[in-house]
């Protein structure tokens, strides 16, 4: 999942961009108010961690300018702002959910896992399609009840695969989810993790349409056992 955080203070910054990565996120981070506006008008976010006293722009203005424009990215406001009043104001604007600093990091993960599956329309924090659960959580993926240990960015991509059975995802969209600004990305990263998730959970799980990108289809193929 790509993810934007927008957090003046430096620390604060760096240790979530730290944590998200390690959570195996795709994590961006900007310092203030219109970089923050630049960058969701620019680029494509799943979700948005958001501090709401930023330089040049107040994040409850970044917030509304958002709203304004229909995007409906889930919004993580996190602030020193801990009066009844802020954070009233803070939802009514347009916030999903709200974490006064300071936070502890594994709450703040948990949250960002909770509105990531309200967003995709689910409640609870396991995938399950065909023989393959995974567990956004643990970070646990099974194959018919086989535990089958996976790479982080092949954790990442096959997330980003299972969200949507039968949708084809283009290498440019898998690479969006798996890599921040910064990250070097080699030429054939996303090939190299399909591969190894064909070996570890079958030839078949992945489908490449040619031209296109890479798919779980939504059944079975013929002649195996779903």
């Amino acid at each position: 999942m790509r993810i934007l955080i927008v957090e003046d203070d430096r620390d604060i910054g760096t240790t979530l961009q730290r944590a998200l990565r390690a959570d195996g996120h795709a994590a961006d981070w900007v310092l203030d108010g219109r970089s923050a506006e630049t960058a969701l008008q620019q680029e494509v976010y799943e979700l948005a961690l958001l501090d709401l006293g930023l330089p040049h722009r107040d994040g409850i203005e970044v917030l509304k300018s958002l709203r304004a424009r229909h995007d409906r990215i889930p919004v993580l406001v996190l602030t020193a702002r801990d009066t009844p009043s802020d954070v009233v104001r803070g939802l009514d604007a347009g916030a999903d959910d709200y974490l006064v600093k300071p936070f502890d990091l594994d709450v703040l993960l948990a949250r960002v896992r909770a509105l990531a599956r309200r967003s995709a329309g689910r409640a609870e924090p396991v995938i399950v399609h065909l023989d393959v659960t995974l567990d956004t959580a643990s970070h646990e993926v099974t194959q018919g009840g086989r535990p089958v240990g996976l790479a982080p960015k092949e954790f990442a991509l096959l997330r980003a695969l299972l969200a949507r059975p039968g949708a084809v995802l283009s290498r440019a969209q898998l690479e969006e989810k798996l890599y921040g600004w910064g990250e070097e990305i080699e030429s054939n990263a996303v090939e190299v993790y399909i591969h190894g998730l064909r070996r570890k959970l079958g030839q078949d799980f992945i489908r490449n349409v040619r031209g296109v990108g890479y798919m779980v289809p939504k059944t079975a193929p013929a002649g195996t056992k779903p």
